[in-house]
């Protein structure tokens, strides 16, 4: 037999035993990541194209040579990449759109979309999705135009905005993270880095982002506080509680589904008479039974906390919105204990667990056999701030306004 002949063989070999041990399924995701390899598709994860890479050390984008007169509404562009539906980290960005057009100024979104897609697909999920925002919908490869001021809402939409705005204005960044910590420490690390050289007025959404900016570049950003909309997230008519969830998002690392998997595995060998519920994404290969609930609207999810004792809310970085949206429905978070998720959660209610598969499940356990479940929802959801986001919304609008206007 020949070389070619013994190689094929011992491939059919490996390919039959992964077939009889482990399913199709396997073989499938293994043949699937050989082909991500041997086609580089990992480029495919860099957010921006090569042109659209701004560099600290050679900006020097030019800023008005005069300021509109305070009587005069604003102009404000806003860069963003595509949403998804129900997004979490547009959510928070289109309320301060919809407080700035409620100030009386025209907002331009400015879409920049790496993979090409279609505008007008983009623009339908804003409208279907956040039907309270007015503001045009463009695209930023187009060029940044015809307004007094541009924000930028992430590291990669700030380079955007750095090359792609020829004309004179005022440039902000609105930080929801500390983004440099969604990679491993390389070239997308320090991409994400720079962006907060670029010179823009930033603001930093909570303590953890501004400290951090303060301690690793050497910069004061403005500051403003997290909100939850306690119109949505709050208590309903007193229910029996049973359960716990999760908002499973596996393509998202700073999330930490596998950990979060990992633990909800151990949770259920020492409680399999509680159910477990999903939302979010759809996942597959679980080693529990779970309830999967794929997406869910706001209302919807408000509907799911209410009848869970508790929930877990994972974040690496910046602490999740989802801990104190539970918070607000009387579900108890369990949330990975970090110096970061404390930054931004002050609340006695919150269950804080180490971050280890043990760790996790005992720390829910606790709370579902805890015999105080109706009066801890209760004392979870009023412990919530009740001015939702319009303190977020107020400062934001400050700001935008003394950055054009002048102080």
């Amino acid at each position: 037999m020949g070389e070619k002949s013994r190689q094929l063989g011992s491939r059919v070999s490996r390919v039959t035993g992964i077939l009889r041990t482990e399913g199709p399924r396997a073989l499938a995701q293994r043949l699937a990541r050989y082909t991500y390899n041997e086609l580089g598709a990992a480029s495919l994860g860099e957010p921006l194209l090569d042109d659209d890479i701004a560099d600290s050390t050679e900006l020097n984008l030019e800023l008005p040579d005069r300021r509109p007169p305070r009587s005069r509404p604003l102009r404000i562009g806003w860069v963003i990449v595509p949403p998804s539906a129900g997004s979490g980290g547009h959510t928070t960005l289109f309320r301060m759109v919809e407080a700035l057009e409620r100030a009386g100024h025209q907002c331009e979104l400015f879409l920049y979309d790496r993979y090409g897609g279609q505008l007008s697909s983009h623009e339908r999920v804003i409208r279907d999705w956040w039907p309270n925002i007015r503001a045009n919908v463009r695209d930023a490869t187009g060029g940044i135009t015809d307004v007094d001021a541009c924000v930028a809402s992430g590291w990669d939409t700030a380079h955007v905005l750095a090359r792609r705005s020829p004309s004179p204005m005022r440039r902000l960044y609105f930080i929801q993270d500390y983004e440099p910590y969604f990679y491993a420490h390389g070239s997308l690390y320090s991409l994400a880095e720079d962006s907060y050289r670029f010179g823009f007025r930033m603001i930093a959404l909570g303590e953890m982002v501004a400290g951090l900016l303060r301690s690793e570049i050497g910069l004061s950003p403005d500051v403003t506080e997290f909100g939850c909309d306690t119109s949505v997230y709050r208590l309903l008519a007193e229910r029996d509680r049973s359960g716990v969830v999760l908002f499973a998002r596996p393509e998202v690392p700073r999330r930490g589904y596998p950990l979060a998997r990992l633990a909800l595995g151990r949770f259920h060998e020492l409680h399999p008479e509680v159910t477990i519920h999903l939302y979010g994404s759809e996942v597959r290969g679980l080693a529990f039974p779970a309830t999967q609930h794929g997406r869910l609207t706001p209302t919807e999810l408000n509907e799911l906390y209410n009848s869970s004792i508790a929930g877990l809310a994972m974040s690496f970085t910046n602490i999740s919105l989802v801990a104190e949206e539970m918070l607000a429905a009387g579900a108890i978070p369990v949330v990975n204990d970090s110096v970061n998720s404390r930054a931004d959660l002050v609340n006695t209610n919150v269950t804080w667990a180490t971050p280890t598969p043990q760790g996790i499940a005992a720390a829910l356990g606790a709370v579902v056999t805890r015999s105080d479940v109706s009066a801890a929802a209760r004392r979870a959801a009023e412990s919530v701030r009740q001015f939702g986001w319009t303190k977020a919304q107020a400062d934001v609008v400050r700001i935008v306004e003394d950055e054009v206007y002048g102080p």
